[in-house]
């Protein structure tokens, strides 16, 4: 079906039909920026579901084209999240590993102290932060929401609590 331009209300047979002709080449086409098989048929998976939630309120001219870009978008997304989740992992492996190793070197009430003692230095709103995410074990989405702000700006602020705390851990170093 050659299908060049809706407006109207996408109904299930014509979203079946473009289902049909463009989920395989879709697929191919997402073949050039990874192998993963799998990957890529959730990424166009998503394409689709997010094609058919927003059927009452799209317009779109050239579905082809759509779908294309659409896919594209969302498989440099997910390889994008993915590179990311590979290293947090490796940051988070090296540092329990450093960790085992460390575990003589230090006394960790002293350590715990000197951590607590950073996390009072914080300014108001990020030391808030932080304790909900480590203390209340919350997640940024959770905080975000509670705290009436963007996830972004969590983000934000963890990165600088981290920063402030590391600092400080390496400035005082010599009490541990």
């Amino acid at each position: 079906m050659q299908v060049n331009a809706f407006t109207m209300i996408l109904d299930e047979n014509t979203f079946k039909q473009i289902y049909d002709d463009f989920f395989e080449p879709v697929c191919r086409f997402l073949n050039g920026y990874s192998q993963d098989i799998q990957a890529i048929e959730d990424v166009v998976q998503d394409v689709f579901v997010a094609l058919w939630e927003e059927r009452r309120s799209c317009e779109i001219t050239y579905v082809k084209t759509y779908l294309y870009n659409s896919a594209r978008n969302r498989m440099l997304n997910y390889l994008r999240d993915a590179g990311n989740r590979m290293r947090i992992l490796e940051d988070w492996t090296k540092t329990e590993e450093e960790l085992r190793k460390a575990t003589d070197c230090i006394d960790r009430n002293r350590f715990y102290r000197l951590l607590a003692a950073a996390v009072e230095t914080l300014p108001d709103k990020c030391r808030a932060i932080f304790i909900l995410h480590k203390d209340v074990c919350l997640l940024y989405r959770e905080i975000a929401l509670k705290q009436d702000i963007s996830v972004k700006t969590v983000e934000n602020q963890m990165g600088i609590a981290f920063r402030k705390i590391r600092e400080y851990i390496i400035k005082h170093a010599d009490q541990l």
